[in-house]
């Protein structure tokens, strides 16, 4: 039985386009032309992007290749750079040997490595000016700014694989794939509806598919790491939960508006360190605005009255030599966007114990769980206001810390005033189980060895 029944005529459904800058901006196709004129964006298209590790199955590509299709057949090559980035090996060598790819490739496209690729920066963009104001549009599932290029001025919007390629040809965001036409060898012409292929007639193949078989027996086999190595560094487990109230915390940072995941960890150059948590953590919050300056990258140097400002993870490493426990404080929906545990590993690594948000993305608090911090939401989001730069914080309750019970905040101004505030968690026992051990890993291996928590 449900609560409720929605019927949707699917005739009355169309293709949407979202952004820029956000997946929440949602466009119909009929109405994304007139939003493009309406704000000002820019109308030419400099690039289409499909593939990576969404809407890259097989499916998604023959789709997108029956439009790529069409447009060799109708005399029409692509007005703007096109790519494609298969979502697997597998998805790659079969593409490839049923013909996809030549498709692609003689409309214009090219091919790129299989990766997260442009998803996530990794990829050398074709620009006379990497600030200048321009328009992409992908297939991926996030297009947040500076996300794809680094560029803030690049306006990225998001669609099916079929849109995104269609877009592509005709170079312009104000083309209808539906309704509108473009001059080809013999005239205008228009698309016809896209086609796909569910699953390959002649099944998936591949040549190597990049699996290496464990040892037999792994008891003997050790990880050497360089301690020199910039790359790579061995993880140490993070510190048991001392079983008092956490007292004397410092702000970090009071991040004001949107602050996803790529505002807390970037991607792109800073992907070569993702095996060195050290290295990477030099990115942690530096997207992340600050509420009392409105700047990015730029807070108070240990949390106290009088001390410069300084890059975000200066600061929580100072605080961390001093071994102060420090805090994130954050707006609506912090940690939106991709499942990037390094978003979650970082403030752990630099100290931080606490991230008090107005609200949460749902992985990204999961994510901050399982790394032994505490994820915790205000009952009055009205609350956020009384955050003050130099506070000095005491989150209380957490010896008799259990499910559904609230904890308490204690807010120490610098003027000597204190405020004390209601915060909310959705910690089940076992989650803290892992707060209390420090991490879910830490747990796992103190269950294996018989110890409970």
């Amino acid at each position: 039985f449900y609560d409720q029944l929605i019927e949707i005529d699917l005739n009355t459904l169309e293709p949407y386009v979202n952004g820029p800058f956000t997946p929440d901006a949602a466009w119909p196709i009929s109405e994304f032309a007139a939003a493009v004129k309406e704000h000002g964006w820019p109308e030419k298209l400099e690039v289409g992007l499909i593939g990576s590790c969404t809407n890259s199955s097989y499916e998604d590509i023959t789709r997108a290749a029956s439009i790529a299709a069409q447009a060799v057949d109708k005399g029409l090559h692509v007005a703007a750079e096109f790519t494609i980035t298969p979502g697997s090996e597998l998805v790659r060598y079969t593409v490839a040997r049923d013909g996809l790819l030549d498709t692609f490739a003689e409309m214009g496209g090219v091919v790129l490595a299989n990766a997260c690729g442009p998803c996530i920066g990794q990829w050398a963009r074709h620009t006379d000016d990497p600030k200048r104001k321009n328009s992409i549009i992908t297939s991926f599932n996030r297009n947040f700014a500076k996300r794809n290029d680094g560029n803030p001025n690049t306006h990225a919007f998001v669609a099916s694989p079929e849109i995104v390629t269609a877009f592509a040809i005709a170079g312009d965001l104000t083309f209808n794939p539906l309704t509108d036409s473009l001059p080809g060898k013999n005239g205008n012409v228009m698309f016809d509806e896209p086609t796909g292929v569910e699953l390959p007639p002649r099944g998936f193949d591949v040549e190597d598919a990049g699996f290496q078989a464990p040892a037999a027996d792994g008891s003997g086999v050790q990880v050497l790491v360089s301690p020199t190595s910039d790359r790579l560094e061995l993880l140490e487990p993070f510190k048991q939960w001392e079983g008092t109230d956490l007292i004397g915390l410092r702000l970090l940072i009071k991040a004001q508006g949107k602050c996803t995941t790529d505002h807390i960890s970037m991607a792109g150059p800073w992907l070569k360190f993702r095996g060195h948590l050290d290295n990477i953590s030099n990115n942690m919050l530096i997207g992340a605005t600050n509420a009392f300056n409105s700047e990015t990258n730029s807070v108070k140097s240990s949390g106290i009255q009088g001390t410069p400002y300084v890059p975000v993870p200066t600061a929580a490493r100072t605080l961390k030599t001093l071994g102060i426990g420090s805090i994130v404080v954050g707006d609506e929906n912090y940690g939106e966007g991709s499942s990037r545990e390094h978003a979650a590993m970082e403030p752990r690594h630099l100290g931080v114990r606490a991230v008090l948000v107005k609200s949460f993305a749902r992985i990204h608090e999961t994510n901050l769980k399982k790394q032994g911090m505490l994820g915790l939401t205000f009952d009055n989001k009205a609350d956020y206001d009384l955050i003050e730069e130099d506070d000095q914080i005491d989150i209380l309750g957490l010896t008799t810390f259990a499910p559904g019970v609230p904890l308490q905040v204690r807010l120490r101004h610098a003027d000597g005033d204190t405020d004390l505030i209601t915060v909310n968690h959705t910690y089940n026992e076992g989650q803290i189980g892992w707060f209390k051990a420090g991490s879910a890993l830490n747990l796992i291996k103190l269950e294996s060895s018989g110890v409970t928590v």
